[in-house]
């Protein structure tokens, strides 16, 4: 993905628009299994102006192995630690929850946030989630705009650097000589 680089001849940045910067860079995690929710979910990224890439998983066991680095994922560089994870609850072979349980157990993605995206508006799936430690849970819109403000939304709410904590702490050792790969 594109990393930002120091030309010479150009404006020294601050810290402050680095950061900034940071957080536009820092990949989204999208894990859903319907194809045409994938499809619409790229164009509304696009029409609401969300820089950041967008890595796509397409179930549960491939969100995890995406986060572990392992498998088809362990290339860092190809397939960076997210800033945000979007979360579908029903997926094959391993489901949102399944997920959730499995980040709950290894505490380096304890500042993650997590937002649960998906069709359910079961007050028990509501309740399980945050159980489970999700930090946002968002109900599909059937609309399109609806679908580009509540990406919007999210993501001002989840990547802004005054509440991201997980994002800002990773951004501040790459503004170092040798930052993280």
């Amino acid at each position: 993905m594109a990393h930002e680089l120091e030309v010479p001849g150009e404006r020294p940045v601050s810290p402050a628009v680095k950061s900034k910067n940071m957080l536009n860079e820092a990949a989204i995690l999208l894990a859903e299994d319907d194809e045409n929710d994938i499809f619409l979910m790229g164009r509304a990224f696009d029409r609401a102006g969300i820089p950041n890439p967008l890595f796509v998983v397409r179930n549960g066991q491939e969100a995890v192995d995406y986060l572990a680095g392992t498998g088809d994922y362990a290339q860092r560089d190809k397939y960076p630690l997210p800033g945000l994870m979007l979360l579908d609850l029903k997926m094959p072979w391993m489901d949102g929850f399944d997920v959730l349980k499995w980040l709950r157990t290894h505490p380096q993605f304890d500042l993650l946030p997590v937002v649960v995206l998906t069709s359910s508006k079961l007050q028990s799936d509501v309740d399980k989630s945050r159980q489970l430690g999700v930090y946002d849970y968002r109900v599909k819109p059937h609309g399109f705009d609806d679908l580009v403000r509540l990406l919007d939304d999210v993501r001002k709410c989840w990547l802004d650097e005054r509440f991201n904590r997980y994002c800002t702490s990773q951004a501040a050792p790459a503004e170092g000589p040798t930052g993280p790969g």
